[in-house]
């Protein structure tokens, strides 16, 4: 196991105040719903290190990210006249990222029993009553554009990128468990290990600035939290190792690497910024900064 340096992840400055940060994007209740049961606030950075990581977005106009995502919209049906009525009903006909989010995602989960149209109103009324969720969408796609060679575009990654989509839909099922619609919940879990083939428990305490590569074959435990920044490649697993019960899943620091196929078993910790290398079993605990190779 090699140790690496504290910085082995560069990140930019939006920001120059804290001060200034935390009063244009104050600590939502997704963040005290994050931390609240946990034994070990560190896997969920303080107040002042996440706004300094991130970007901070406003959650009225202007909003750079939709701005962006309608540019590219527009400048693609100039490329691809034959792609115009679907990009104008995906992108161009909705008011704000939260409803083109909505809009793409129910028509991907939508089935004879599920239609488009009711999945569409269960997520606006979630994400546009939750400026938490409003934010991590915008983190998740930049983290999408910022970490991953494969992301042309803001609009790539909204239309096309499994892993985002089944994130959100984790968001808003998440926010639903929360507020005690169980079953709602967890059919949305269902539809999307379906459609998508990525497997969230709705209780999974998920962190901003998320990047899910591919997704396929993901798979998160109920008691899983996965901190801010983390990368998570394609078949991973944070399960339980079927001998526990209660707090049984693995606990992922911010900043953390989980490379493909990895398997990561049990109530044990991924230290910050610690790097798991692809097929890995990991039953015990990684300290921060170091690359688990077993």
């Amino acid at each position: 196991m090699a140790c690496l340096s504290r910085h082995h992840h560069h990140h930019r400055s939006w920001l120059t105040s804290p001060d200034d940060m935390l009063q244009r994007c104050p600590l939502s209740a997704h963040h005290h719903r994050l931390r609240d049961d946990d034994a070990e606030p560190i896997y969920l950075p303080s107040l002042s290190s996440a706004y300094r990581i991130f970007p901070v977005y406003a959650m009225g106009a202007p909003d750079p990210i939709w701005k962006a995502v309608r540019d590219e919209a527009k400048l693609e049906a100039e490329k691809e006249p034959i792609l115009s009525s679907f990009l104008y009903a995906s992108i161009l006909a909705h008011d704000c990222l939260e409803q083109a989010l909505a809009f793409v995602v129910a028509n991907r989960l939508q089935n004879p029993t599920l239609l488009a149209t009711q999945l569409m109103d269960i997520f606006c009324l979630v994400i546009l009553h939750d400026k938490a969720i409003q934010r991590s969408i915008r983190l998740d796609v930049q983290a999408l554009k910022d970490r991953d060679p494969a992301c042309l575009s803001y609009c790539s990654a909204l239309w096309y990128t499994k892993g985002y989509h089944a994130l959100q839909v984790h968001r808003v099922a998440h926010a639903l468990w929360h507020q005690g619609r169980k079953v709602l919940a967890l059919a949305l879990q269902s539809r999307v290990s379906e459609v998508f083939g990525v497997d969230i428990h709705p209780a999974a305490k998920i962190g901003e600035g998320i990047l899910l590569d591919h997704g396929t074959g993901v798979v998160i435990g109920e008691t899983a939290i996965v901190g801010n920044r983390v990368s998570l490649m394609h078949g991973v697993t944070l399960g339980g190792t079927g001998k526990e019960i209660g707090d049984r899943h693995p606990k992922v620091g911010e900043g953390a690497l989980i490379e493909a196929s990895a398997t990561i078993l049990g109530n044990i910790k991924i230290g910050e910024g610690a790097m798991i290398a692809a097929g890995s079993l990991v039953l015990k605990d990684v300290p921060p900064h170091c690359r688990n190779t077993s």
